[in-house]
């Protein structure tokens, strides 16, 4: 369990180090780079236009590699997404600018970002399938959880590639040519996870299925017709999470850098410090998943998060870089109580037939609701008036409120044959004599 956990989390960390890549490249260079003939306003908001694309492309990527996943077997779809995220990365380093081939410059710019798109689609499901459909019931989040601390993983990378690189270069290098390096470092990642990932085995379930002749026909169509209001709910829950991520690593190191007039190392470095703290909480979350439940962790998560957005708003707004750190964490530590049992709880609520399908298109729908169109949203109602920009804390809370009512209308999936031996344990030391 630990080497094939180690893969998934290698993998999930390198696809999204290719996709975190891009959003902080959004907040500081793209805008006037591939869009030089509009404002600074007005170039930030092309610029996370073409990052929402790539969130856009996550659930087209879910259906497709969700087929090959429930047909062909997960791994398959973890090789084969881990190809197109990271050629697709490497080309974004290649290109030319606005000020070399013209309007060409952007459209291409939406194709490589749609591409990694559709490879972050296929990952996920096929990384959490992984290590959920090999784990043992009693402990199915935290194996899990590796995936979903990949990343964090990848955040930090691709943030301190571009740290390192905005530390050691002038401006006008980092501008000219600097910002490229990290996406040229994507293809060396991308050969790492493909070897790493060589050795492993398909998973038992699926192993199952295909023996016994049991695969669905077409996945996506049974999930449409069998299981759309569990998509909704699902897509509806985990927006939230999606909102806070992209909230603090995209929408505020513009907003620090343009607004605040923080240096962007500052930034980055208040951003990262709090990423370093969300790791080990994750997994540290997922234990207590496999106690007292998927759901209930969620629930909590989302009750945190309205308790905290107006504060971590207030917080970034000081541009000083403790009380910013201190914001960012709260938000983390409510992200990482919601997303340690992820992993585990959107494939249990599917059957193995659909199983990637299913798990892959909720959760990349929710990118879409809550990862795409919130740097849009922030830098849009936080663009005028002094003081923090409240109406981002009134749009987290109200993504908060939404994600909670999902989850309280999903059932929970901590196995019962798990919660069943717990009842038999205590009933045998309700019975054992004094």
């Amino acid at each position: 369990m630990l080497r094939l956990a180690t893969a998934s989390l290698a993998g999930t960390a390198i696809e999204f180090y290719d996709f975190a890549l891009y959003g902080t490249a959004a907040a500081l260079v793209l805008g006037p780079l591939f869009f030089p003939s509009f404002s600074p306003l007005a170039g930030t908001l092309a610029a996370f236009g073409t990052f929402g694309v790539g969130f856009v492309a996550r659930p087209v990527g879910a259906v497709l590699f969700g087929h090959m996943g429930d047909r062909l077997g997960r791994r398959p779809v973890l090789f084969s997404s881990l190809i197109l995220t990271g050629a697709a990365t490497v080309a974004v380093g290649c290109l030319p600018t606005y000020d070399t081939i013209g309007i060409l410059a952007p459209v291409l710019l939406i194709l490589l970002r749609f591409l990694q798109g559709l490879g972050l689609g296929g990952e996920w499901g096929g990384a959490v399938l992984l290590t959920v459909e090999h784990a043992p019931p009693h402990r199915r989040a935290l194996w899990a959880s590796f995936p979903q601390t990949g990343p964090s993983i990848g955040f930090l990378l691709a943030n301190g590639v571009m740290l390192a690189m905005s530390a050691v270069l002038s401006d006008a290098q980092f501008t000219a040519w600097g910002w490229r390096v990290p996406f040229w470092a994507a293809g060396v990642l991308a050969a790492a996870g493909l070897l790493l990932r060589s050795s492993l085995a398909e998973t038992p379930d699926f192993r199952d299925l295909a023996s016994k002749g049991e695969r669905a026909g077409a996945p996506f169509a049974e999930v449409v017709r069998d299981h759309w209001r569990l998509v909704l709910l699902t897509a509806g829950a985990l927006s939230l999470g999606y909102a806070l991520v992209y909230t603090m690593s995209t929408w505020s190191l513009a907003y620090g850098t343009e607004r605040l007039g923080v240096d962007r190392t500052v930034m980055l470095g208040c951003v990262m410090a709090a990423v370093v703290l969300k790791g080990p909480l994750i997994p540290l979350a997922a234990v207590l998943g496999d106690r007292v439940g998927r759901r209930p962790m969620c629930l909590a998560g989302c009750a945190l998060s309205i308790v905290w957005t107006f504060p971590m708003t207030a917080l970034l707004a000081t541009g000083q870089p403790l009380w910013m750190f201190l914001g960012f964490l709260g938000g983390s530590v409510s992200f990482a109580a919601m997303f340690s049992v992820i992993g585990a709880y959107l494939p249990e609520l599917y059957a193995p037939r659909v199983r990637c399908t299913g798990a892959a298109l909720g959760y990349n729908l929710a990118g879409v609701f809550g990862g795409a169109l919130t740097p849009i949203v922030a830098t849009a109602v936080s663009s005028s008036g002094e003081g923090p920009p409240w109406g981002v804390a009134a749009y987290l809370t109200g993504a908060a409120v939404v994600s909670l009512g999902c989850f309280a209308l999903l059932p929970e999936t901590r196995p019962a044959s798990v919660r069943a031996a717990e009842a038999r344990g205590a009933e045998a030391e309700g019975a054992a004599p004094a």
